[in-house]
């Protein structure tokens, strides 16, 4: 067996489908297939069943995905351990970050770290859900929490206030009013769709977003309020507090990694960059350099 056809296997058998395995190795469909049925040969057993829902593993594919995952974790262990006998500071950094701050306020800290360290490959993926890092979807995730997997380390590097926004001119239109104000239906995430729950109980949405990016746009045409974190709201010249942030709406902002990764010197550079470059914004992020709510 050879270790790139475990490599595509393993991918095929965490995504469910070849078209998935082939997205996540950045491979053509076609390889993937070929490798699979290499492998299948070769060990002359079914690994793969397919199903109107994608593949399922047989038992043999559920015994080889067990064996191949602790060789992996091996091959991860041994990275890090031999993360201090590294003679130069590169190679690739997969870091995973949600999709409203890296192309925001995460991107010029990305930028200084990679013209700092330009033998460092830097890949910024976005994703607002979970990243399997044992399983290597990324080396390093950037996350919002205020409950990290323990199974993870890392460091929590400041706290995000988040606050209640809507358009000027549709708040200067409630100023005045008896007329309840309306709230965007958000499902971005877990927080900002309870966080609204709570604030419009009667869910009366009219309009409906599930991304903070396009929170903000619909926002900005003047359809109601919502939640926002301050990093984004205070920066829009277009936009201004409903309300002042409230404690329980902080977040921690983490930089969370597998533990077989804390020799890797590319990690330990990146994020003591990021320590030092947050606390640079500290002000930015706990929403302190805005003007005061226009009401609520």
């Amino acid at each position: 067996m050879h270790w790139d056809d475990l490599r595509v296997f393993l991918a095929v058998a965490r995504e469910g489908s070849i078209t998935g395995g082939a997205r996540r190795l950045n491979v053509q469909h076609s390889t993937v297939s070929r490798r699979l049925m290499m492998l299948e040969k070769s060990l002359g057993t079914r690994l793969l069943e397919r199903k109107s829902s994608g593949y399922e593993l047989t038992d043999a594919g559920a015994e080889l995905q067990r064996s191949v995952s602790r060789i992996e974790m091996e091959l991860i262990a041994f990275e890090g351990a031999m993360g201090n006998q590294e003679s130069q500071l590169a190679g690739d950094l997969h870091v995973s970050a949600i999709n409203n701050m890296a192309s925001s306020v995460l991107m010029p800290l990305f930028a200084r770290f990679s013209k700092t360290y330009p033998d460092i490959k830097l890949h910024v993926q976005v994703s607002n859900k979970y990243v399997s890092l044992a399983d290597r979807q990324a080396d390093v995730a950037i996350r919002l929490t205020n409950t990290p997997l323990d199974t993870l380390i890392g460091a929590r590097l400041t706290t995000v206030a988040s606050a209640v926004y809507g358009s000027k001119t549709y708040l200067a239109g409630l100023t005045g009013t008896t007329t309840p104000p309306r709230w965007l239906g958000v499902d971005c995430c877990d927080f900002h769709h309870a966080w609204t729950d709570k604030a419009c109980p009667t869910h009366d949405h009219c309009f409906f977003v599930d991304d903070t990016l396009l929170t903000v746009a619909a926002l900005e045409q003047g359809l109601g309020l919502a939640y926002l974190p301050c990093f984004m709201g205070d920066c829009n010249p277009l936009l201004a507090r409903f309300s002042a942030p409230e404690p329980e709406h902080d977040l921690g902002l983490w930089l969370l990694y597998h533990p077989d990764l804390r020799e890797s010197r590319r990690v330990r550079v990146f994020r003591d960059h990021m320590k030092l470059e947050v606390a640079a914004q500290t002000a930015l992020f706990l929403g302190a350099l805005a003007a005061p709510a226009a009401g609520g």
